[in-house]
């Protein structure tokens, strides 16, 4: 069967597409950026690429009129102040586009919204759940809670306070309870679920067998790292300070630790498990989750991560739009530096960022991502998806990457750090040596300001980890 995938470079879709591909289906891949779609080698030819943006109806007819099925994985949460609006009328245009198919079955990845009062963020899932609901299509919508995989926001959040605070004073709604679900789980459901007429024209909830508050889950995950945790709630933490609470130890942005903070405070558990009858999916328990999330973190095979979505940095636009640098207007620090070894220098910059670090002066990056939380933005600690692999639209802490050819050896990044103009970080192999160039294009007078206030410290920082790259012993 033609099965179309919206959201194929998301953390859903990624894990998704392989297993319908395996299971004989030819995939329709819908992206917003095709330049940072990287399909795994083995799948190519039996997928087609669209570059399709819902907010743009022009777009969508380059929609095949021949599918059969549908995923809907596609979400605008934290991407902008009004992202209720965009998801909605993402919904729409996306309805009226694939009515003019023929397509049978669409399924949509929701939220849990079983409560009078909802969040501003899973209302918004209910508005698209009832857009999409609305087309001449047979019509089916999981509805998971937490989500806990390797790579997972869920998971990276959990992580991340866990292991960074012996001590937490946290707001009193990590008292509401939840039902996770493993990754592994919702991959099921949603493969099982296409072209299952038990499935068409309803509604499910999907999640494990436990229900846990989320103190009980930083507690049950305190447990399995063997780390000695102390929880304690108090009832005077605003949304606002708890949003900035989670933004400030967590590697989340502000706007999605608002999202997230509004949500946490709704009980997310299901209606009853009928699905599992259906489909023959027996759930894995919040303990099993982790051990699974943490054995892929072992091994490398972290497949997706919510950190190389745009809405991790609010980042927007096309890749495409930042590659060419400019030259006008801008300032530049390039150096150049012979390396002994081209494999070795080209290893190092593949493995930059991240727990390797930037190879000099690390004290002084980690205090410029301190600066950049503290102004709102993404801050250091987002880190990278993969020790040793780069792929275009990756993040690398407070970078993205924009061009990665490691044949070539050449990396180029784009920093989505506050500043106050734009900053490019290329490493190229030329001719025997190293080029490293800082390119920035100021914005105004703070511009260039900025510039010579940090100019001083270009000299030693860029200097040292020039050395360490052509280096042929570090």
């Amino acid at each position: 069967m033609k099965i179309l995938l919206t959201g194929a470079t998301g953390y859903i879709g990624k894990r998704l597409l392989p297993l319908l591909v395996e299971e004989g289906h030819e995939v329709v891949c819908c992206v917003r950026d095709i330049d940072r779609f990287h399909p795994p080698s083995s799948i190519k030819s039996k997928i087609s690429i669209f570059q399709v943006d819902l907010l743009d109806k022009d777009s969508l007819e380059t929609i095949p009129k021949d599918i059969d099925g549908a995923y809907y994985l596609v979400h605008s949460m934290s991407a902008s102040l009004d992202y209720q609006v965009l998801e909605q009328e993402s919904a729409i245009n996306f309805r009226n586009a694939i009515n003019k198919t023929q397509v049978q079955h669409v399924i949509y990845l929701s939220g849990i919204i079983n409560e009078t009062e909802l969040s501003k963020h899973l209302a918004s899932r209910k508005t698209v759940e009832l857009e999409l609901n609305k087309g001449t299509y047979n019509f089916t919508t999981l509805r998971a809670g937490i989500i806990i995989g390797s790579g997972s926001a869920s998971f990276e959040i959990i992580r991340d306070l866990v292991e960074k605070l012996p001590v937490m004073i946290t707001p009193k709604w990590l008292n509401t309870r939840c039902q996770p679900i493993g990754i592994s789980d919702v991959i099921a459901f949603l493969s099982k679920s296409i072209f299952n007429k038990k499935t068409y024209n309803r509604d499910f909830d999907i999640g494990g067998p436990d229900i846990l508050s989320y103190k009980e889950m930083l507690l049950a995950f305190s447990r399995m790292r063997k780390l000695n945790r102390k929880i304690y709630t108090v009832p005077v933490m605003t949304p606002r300070l708890s949003s900035y609470w989670l933004y400030f130890v967590t590697s989340t942005s502000y706007r999605l630790a608002a999202a997230l903070v509004n949500s946490m405070k709704v009980e997310v558990i299901c209606r009853n498990t009928e699905i599992n009858y259906i489909l023959q999916v027996t759930p894995i328990s919040y303990k099993e989750s982790l051990a699974k999330a943490f054995a892929k973190i072992e091994n490398n095979e972290i497949v997706s991560s919510w950190k190389d979505a745009y809405a991790s940095s609010g980042f927007s636009s096309h890749i495409s739009d930042f590659i060419q640098i400019p030259t006008f207007g801008c300032y530049k620090d390039q150096r150049k530096m012979i390396f002994n070894n081209r494999e070795d220098c080209i290893e190092k910059i593949w493995s930059i960022g991240g727990q390797t670090g930037w190879y000099y002066g690390d004290w002084l990056w980690k205090l410029r991502g301190f600066i950049d939380k503290l102004a709102g933005g993404v801050g250091l600690r987002r880190g990278r998806t993969s020790p040793n692999s780069i792929d275009v639209g990756d993040v690398l802490d407070f970078w993205r990457v924009l061009y990665a050819n490691k044949n070539e050896g050449r990396l180029l990044l784009f920093a989505e750090m506050k500043l106050p103009g734009e900053a490019w970080l290329e490493f190229k192999i030329e001719s025997g040596e190293l080029i490293q160039t800082a390119t920035f294009r100021p914005l105004g007078l703070m511009g260039r300001l900025y510039w010579y206030l940090v100019l001083p410290f270009h000299g030693s920082i860029f200097n040292g980890m020039l050395k360490k790259l052509t280096s042929p012993n570090n």
